[in-house]
């Protein structure tokens, strides 16, 4: 049997950049969240308001998995932040170290031919 490859989707999201996926996910997990909240109060007003058992119970499950769902999504986007700030300190400091050794280099070799 021939080995299926990767779905269209896959390919798109592994040449994203990880500040792409942290502008999309950031937003998409805090609008989850507040999503759930909102079904949550409306769970809790029917469950006050007499209404029947059933309804109350899957609409509080409903807002559980819309909050959680969005509390991975937005914990997944920290992930891709906290990448980028990463990349970005190890990158000064490269540059830093780089431009020391420069110095360090260049320096001793300028006062041989002046000497």
């Amino acid at each position: 049997m021939a080995n299926p490859g990767k779905p269209p989707g896959q390919r798109l999201v592994n040449r994203m950049s990880a500040r792409t996926k942290w502008l999309l996910l950031a937003p998409a997990g805090l609008v989850l969240i507040g999503a759930g909240l909102c079904v949550l109060v409306g769970a809790g007003y029917e469950m006050q308001s007499g209404a029947p058992f059933m309804r109350w119970f899957i609409k509080g499950t409903y807002s559980l998995i819309l909050v959680n769902g969005g509390i991975s999504v937005f914990g997944t986007a920290v992930r891709f932040r906290v990448m980028m700030d990463t990349r970005q300190i190890i990158r000064q400091e490269l540059k830093r170290n780089y431009k020391k050794y420069d110095k360090r280099k260049k320096a001793p070799s300028q006062k041989r031919d002046e000497a």
